[in-house]
């Protein structure tokens, strides 16, 4: 199977690499925004999400030596971000996953067609969900992991991410309406 990953920042990475500090910069400049708000949207907090960027920065540039192209440089940056968020929720000992395990099939290939909130209200409610739901919803529709990628980054089981998506759903509709009944 053919490698089609085009690698349109390689030039500034092999920089970086010779130690050329504008190459630093640059590279810095390109990703910083995007990889804080991935960050952001894990740890929900404006200073913590800076910390996670520059955290990840750092390991970044000083283990350029392991970024073998397999990924674009971004993929494997975000990567980092997202374990550097992850592992920041872990420090602040966020609330464990509720015990039930239950998930409904059904549920989850239910189809909202009528959607009748904006984009910042959807935004402003996951920032109210509690921490583990948000995370799990957070990698699962904004950063495109699946359920057993979430199930591996997160140390639970597949069918537990699927639950806890499911939930988080629920959560975000309840959060939703009691905004619009509340104007």
């Amino acid at each position: 199977m053919e490698d089609n990953t085009v690698h349109i920042h390689q030039y500034l990475v092999d920089r970086c690499r010779a130690g050329d500090r504008d190459a630093f910069y640059q590279l810095y400049r390109l990703y910083s925004k995007s990889m804080y708000n991935v960050g952001y949207r894990i740890v929900n907090d404006e200073a913590e999400a800076n910390d996670v960027l520059q955290d990840a920065f750092i390991s970044a540039f000083s283990s350029l030596d392991r970024y073998r192209g397999d990924s674009t440089f971004g993929s494997w940056l975000k990567t980092i971000v997202v374990n550097k968020a992850i592992n920041a929720l872990k420090k602040r000992r966020f609330e464990r996953f509720p015990e039930s395990d239950h998930f409904d099939v059904a549920e989850a290939d239910e189809e909202v067609l009528d959607f009748p909130y904006s984009v910042e209200q959807v935004k402003q409610a996951m920032t109210e969900l509690p921490e583990g739901y948000r995370l799990v919803l957070s990698l699962y529709l904004l950063e495109g992991y699946d359920h057993g990628e979430i199930g591996e980054i997160l140390g639970i089981t597949e069918s537990t991410s699927k639950s806890q998506f499911n939930r988080s759903k629920k959560k975000l509709r309840e959060l939703l309406a009691e905004k619009t009944r509340g104007r």
